[in-house]
């Protein structure tokens, strides 16, 4: 059965000692030095990885936090040049990688620009954008122009995670723990998953589906917690927005839901239960999920053959044209 990850993640020198840095220092503090020599290992090494765990193409992305908190002197050329990179190590292995552009958000004219350069020049399938700019978010008519242009190009945008802005971490987050907690507490335990789904929403909300209706949005680790809740949010807004559509139409039209290393079948059940199988895709979160383990739950899960291969290879090959 042919796979296909979608959150898959890189790094390049140039980010590292710029963007990155404290990423970086972070994951060496945590993981040593063997997060970074993964991030960077774009060849031999990690395509025999991808062998090992039984992964036929990742759709490869810059790492977070990405240049959406950089000067845009700094992003616009930073963006740019790592999608040249990425594009040559697309071109080396075009049967095992695939590429998700990089944007300045912070310039959103440029950003529009640098990905139709991205997709129609390198063949990339969409772009990642991670999370906030500066505390604007995608629903600021601000960004308009880069869904505007990813709606035309026919490609998604993954939506994935950044941390909070640092008031809403230190009003939510900072409590009777040590700063530790709280620093875990707000990005990979809750803060960056409740974060992104709040964007989501955003999103939902502001109409931009309506003035952009093909355009397509991908979450990553079983949607950020959305299912749960998705039932209550349409019972609750519909009340109160005016959109062109039911709120609920938005969650099953508009949006995609990859693993991205939430390797939980109860998890994955109500995803399925919301959604179906149509708009859930495999992903490993490599390299800070293990492409094996996300494997081997793909091949466990309670469903049919047919919607194994959805989730495996069908629906990416629908959206991204594979």
């Amino acid at each position: 059965m042919r796979t296909i990850a979608l959150e898959e993640h890189f790094a390049t020198p140039a980010f590292l000692s710029g963007p990155g840095r404290a990423m970086a220092e972070q994951a060496r503090s945590f993981a040593g030095a063997k997060i970074i020599e993964m991030l960077g290992d774009l060849g031999e090494g990690r395509i025999a990885a991808m062998d090992r765990a039984g992964i036929d193409l990742q759709v490869l992305s810059l790492t977070a936090p990405g240049v959406e908190q950089t000067d845009a002197a700094d992003a616009v050329p930073l963006a740019r040049d790592t999608n040249d990179l990425l594009a040559e190590v697309v071109r080396k292995h075009p049967d095992r990688f695939a590429g998700f552009a990089t944007v300045a958000t912070v310039a959103p004219e440029a950003a529009a620009e640098e990905l139709e350069r991205a997709v129609l020049t390198h063949g990339f399938k969409g772009a990642l954008i991670n999370g906030h700019t500066r505390g604007r978010y995608l629903d600021d008519e601000f960004f308009w122009p880069i869904l505007e242009r990813a709606e035309a190009l026919g490609v998604p945008i993954y939506l994935h995670p950044t941390p909070p802005p640092r008031r809403v971490v230190e009003a939510s987050y900072v409590g009777n723990y040590p700063p530790e907690v709280a620093d875990v507490f707000s990005t990979s335990a809750w803060g960056w998953h409740i974060e992104t789904a709040t964007h989501v929403l955003r999103i939902v909300l502001s109409g931009a589906f309506d003035r952009f209706p093909d355009l397509q949005l991908v979450v990553g680790h079983m949607g950020e917690g959305l299912s749960f809740m998705m039932p209550r949010f349409e019972q609750v807004m519909s009340h109160v927005v005016k959109l062109e559509r039911p709120v609920g139409a938005y969650f099953a039209e508009n949006l995609h839901y990859t693993f991205a290393a939430f390797n939980w079948t109860p998890t994955f059940l109500n995803l399925l239960m919301q959604v179906g199988a149509d708009r859930i895709l495999f992903a490993t979160d490599h390299p800070y999920g293990s492409m094996g383990a996300a494997r081997s739950f793909l091949d466990q899960l309670p469903v049919s053959a047919a919607d194994k291969k959805r989730i495996a290879h069908g629906n990416a090959e629908r959206l991204l044209r594979l």
